[in-house]
């Protein structure tokens, strides 16, 4: 099955198997692939937390409104976060990127004020979710975004002083008889030349 093919089946699941687990080695390239995100200037402002089964995961459960379910069955939760000080993501840059991406950021970023720099920060992490998305669904893997989390209880339970959680994925193996499957629940898009035009 080609990537095409493969996006064309993968969809938000609803239900996860609570026996299903994924690989370790899957995990390990996940954490790679994330790792290998692109980002505006190579501006990297994110963290990815890995959570298996156990206690912090039930806590967490318990934060996710009607995901609840999602993430206590699901076999890994990966919460995405973003950093939290514009002045801790400056001293980040100035140590790891060249001067003309720190020089980027002074002169067309940070002049936008701090409103626009947390949304641009927050705007890097959204691309790193198309970048996990896509490989899950390459990797047959299944997979759920959800916003519909409580973030600051997130925040207070993982105390990771320097991020905030915008985000979480559920990744597991979907129950047979989950309802939104696109065998059971067809996709639904807008017409292709709808949204993609040529100029």
């Amino acid at each position: 099955m080609n990537f095409l093919d493969k996006m064309k089946t993968r969809y938000t699941v609803k239900k996860y198997n609570p026996q299903g687990n994924i690989s370790e080695e899957q995990i390990s390239q996940l954490k790679e692939i994330l790792n290998l995100s692109p980002s505006s200037i190579n501006s990297q402002p994110w963290n990815f937390i890995f959570i298996n089964r156990g206690e912090l995961k039930s806590q967490l459960a318990e934060v996710s409104f009607i995901n609840k379910e999602k993430v206590i069955d699901c076999s890994h939760l990966i919460i995405f976060q973003v950093i939290k000080n514009p002045e801790d993501f400056e001293r980040q840059i100035e140590e790891n990127l060249p001067e003309g991406a720190v020089n980027y950021y002074r002169t067309r970023v940070k002049p936008k004020g701090e409103a626009f720099v947390k949304s641009w920060l927050g705007h890097q992490v959204y691309l790193s979710l198309g970048v996990l998305l896509s490989a899950c669904a390459d990797m047959g893997i299944d997979s759920t975004p959800m916003e519909g989390i409580e973030p600051e209880l997130y925040d207070e339970i993982l105390k990771n002083d320097k991020y905030e959680t915008l985000f979480a994925v559920a990744i597991g193996e979907k129950l047979d008889t989950d309802a939104n499957q696109p065998k059971f629940n067809p996709k639904s898009r807008l017409k292709a030349e709808k949204v993609i035009l040529e100029a």
